[in-house]
């Protein structure tokens, strides 16, 4: 079975462009900090062919949006201004990280920790 999900009624990127609120109909909206939505991009650069090429992504503290393209009526594409630009953020995804903000945060910050890298670049 495919996962589907509405796409959100609004997207709204924050004025300092560090930030992302979706407003999903009748489910309330998800804050997306810039930093988050960059480490956690879906595209192959990042998260590799499986879990053993996942590379972690670390000094992207004050990383910002750019730009936001739609994708056809299921994933929007984004820019961020370290020149990341590859992976299709679907609307089952973007609504993922917006549920398991926390833990996914908790996680990343974790591993950061773990590998001795820091948020900043």
């Amino acid at each position: 079975m495919i996962a589907r999900q509405t796409p959100p009624s609004e997207i709204r990127i924050s004025k300092d462009r560090r930030g992302m609120t979706l407003t999903w109909p009748g489910e309330g909206s998800s804050e997306l900090p810039a930093e988050y939505l960059r480490v956690h991009s879906p595209s192959a650069e990042v998260r590799g062919h499986s879990e053993a090429e996942r590379k972690t992504q670390f000094g992207k503290r004050d990383v910002a949006i750019t730009n936001v393209q739609p994708v056809g009526n299921y994933a929007i594409k984004i820019t961020f201004s370290d020149g990341h630009d590859t992976g299709l953020y679907s609307w089952v995804y973007l609504a993922e990280l917006g549920r398991e903000k926390d833990e996914k945060w908790a996680t990343y910050l974790k591993e950061l920790d773990e590998k001795g890298l820091s948020r900043d670049a």
